[in-house]
């Protein structure tokens, strides 16, 4: 058995067009994963498809809305016709909105918690019947150093990323029997659009990072290819409802 070698898997990333979406979609591809690039973004989507073809891979696209569950299941589907199996699901797609927690409407609390853990959900539950005929699979779920420390700016999505490692750990006991693995990937700071918003909007954000952060940098999307490929694959098979910080070391630094 290689452990790291994903030749003939098939795997879907929602969020898959930019940032870690995109930086563990390079990583399952560079290991010989075929790739799902799923976002709401055309053109994004494509973009990304180009660079991970020079891969030597399959990619397919889909313009998506995985706040919806029929759109999901949509995805399941196609990337079912498309590729033949789905082994891997990455749910990586999310947004943010930085507010104190008073200032929020209830139009946005609903719009976090629908793109970041209901999508999360229904995806999960799209792809469960195919891993399950194929034998088992892997699910990826991003989680955030949000679902380990508290933020003033940050109560719904705070929710959120607590919610989608609880509810990872609900999937890997339900699914173990399936042989279907199921994870969470809590991300540090990263160099990322939505992180480079905060940096705007959140002052003295960037040197408390750096100041906190043991290796003394933000993190890269591409940080995240190696952690990718290894819950992806038969390295992990025995590894199932863990959360696993890719931070640095931010999170143990005391």
């Amino acid at each position: 058995m290689t452990l790291f070698d994903l030749k003939g898997r098939v795997a879907i990333v929602t969020g898959g067009n930019g940032g870690i979406g995109l930086g563990m979609a390079k990583g399952l591809a560079g290991a010989g994963a075929a790739v799902v690039v799923v976002g709401r973004n055309d053109k994004k989507n494509k973009e990304a498809a180009k660079e991970l073809e020079k891969l030597g891979v399959a990619v397919s696209t889909q313009v998506v809305d995985v706040a919806k569950e029929a759109g999901c299941r949509k995805m399941a589907e196609e990337a079912r016709k498309a590729h033949g199996r789905i082994d891997i699901l990455v749910n990586n797609a999310g947004t943010n909105i930085r507010k104190q927690p008073q200032e929020y409407t209830d139009e946005e609390w609903h719009l976090l918690i629908d793109t970041n853990l209901t999508s999360a959900f229904h995806c999960s539950r799209a792809v469960y019947e195919t891993m399950k005929a194929g034998g088992g699979g892997k699910i990826i779920n991003i989680g955030s150093m949000m679902s380990i420390f508290g933020a003033s700016f940050t109560a719904p999505y705070a929710a959120t990323k607590g919610g989608m490692v609880q509810m990872t750990r609900a999937f890997a006991c339900a699914w173990a029997k399936d042989n279907i693995q199921v994870n969470a990937v809590l991300p540090g700071w990263i160099d990322t659009d939505l992180t480079r918003k905060a940096r705007e909007q959140v002052g003295g954000l960037h040197e408390r990072v750096l100041a906190r952060t043991p290796a003394g940098r933000w993190g890269t999307p591409d940080d995240h290819a190696g952690i990718a490929v290894f819950l992806g694959g038969p390295g992990s098979d025995f590894v199932t409802g863990t959360a696993i910080p890719v931070d640095g070391g931010y999170s143990v630094q005391g």
